[in-house]
């Protein structure tokens, strides 16, 4: 949006002087969620520069316990000042993952499980080493990294299954900028089984759909149909299918489908 739209009351050493502040400011980081700063950054910094040639100025005053904006208007207007103190790699989820777990069941008198891990953008080296060595301690292995500098700005995420006493598997992961969103009928899926026992395989689908999908019929070759739908908790009922949000991840929902004994994946679809 240019500037010289909101310039009729300055003079034009006071233009030059808060178009030059406007892109001080857009080098800031707030300190907000990294997938929120992701997915709202180019909005965010098309607002500030709108704002800033309405309000004259922006003053960018640096702190150790944070960055405060001041917005300066022309003479006998209103001041205010907004303090944004930059969140944590704690609180960003930098260091240990947000986890949710889609579904659980057993197999064989040991129980299987399927959780989806999803991971803080590092800002700097020094973050992104930490959570390098920390998902390597969890046995993860990002996409496309192979070393930590490869993490900086990027969200990873990991759905991973695990039974009984077995090691934990990933098994559908990336490492992006952004969250690919999802719309209408999308799907991104993957056949796996509950365990290393090949007998499980092709057993267990595990996917993302829309937020909006309210349906997904996972067919088997034997004819049989597991339907998936939204769910909260979990119950002594549960049979493994279910669509459910996942902290961290606010483009897509995720499901499982789970086949009955005997038979093993033949096509997937959101169907509602």
């Amino acid at each position: 949006m240019s500037g010289n739209r909101e310039n009729h009351g300055m003079t034009q050493t006071e233009s030059d002087i808060a178009l030059l502040l406007a892109d001080a400011a857009d080098g800031v980081e707030i300190g907000i969620a990294p997938v929120q700063a992701v997915m709202r950054g180019g909005r965010r910094r098309r607002s500030r520069r709108w704002a800033v040639a309405a309000a004259t100025a922006v003053v960018v005053l640096g702190g150790s316990a944070g960055v405060t904006l001041a917005f300066a208007g022309l003479p006998g207007e209103h001041r205010t000042q907004v303090a944004a103190h930059p969140a944590s790699p704690e609180a960003r989820h930098v260091y240990e993952p947000q986890r949710t777990e889609l579904s659980r069941g057993t197999y064989r008198g040991k129980e299987w499980s399927v959780d989806v891990q999803v991971w803080g953008a590092p800002r700097n080296e020094s973050e992104a080493a930490r959570q390098f060595d920390r998902m390597a301690e969890l046995g993860l292995k990002p996409a496309d990294a192979r070393k930590p500098a490869d993490l900086i700005g990027k969200i990873s995420f990991f759905a991973t299954r695990g039974w009984g006493e077995e090691h934990v598997q990933q098994v559908m992961f990336n490492t992006v900028r952004t969250l690919e969103s999802y719309a209408g009928t999308d799907m991104e899926s993957i056949a796996t089984r509950f365990s290393s026992d090949p007998a499980s395989s092709g057993r267990l689908v595990i996917g993302m759909v829309a937020k909006t999908a309210q349906e997904v019929t996972c067919d088997w070759k034997d004819g049989r149909t597991s339907v998936a739908r939204p769910a909260v908790g979990f119950s002594a009922h549960d049979d493994g299918n279910a669509i459910r949000a996942v902290g961290g991840f606010p483009t897509a929902n995720w499901f499982v489908c789970v086949a009955p004994q005997g038979t093993a994946y033949q096509s997937a679809e959101v169907t509602k």
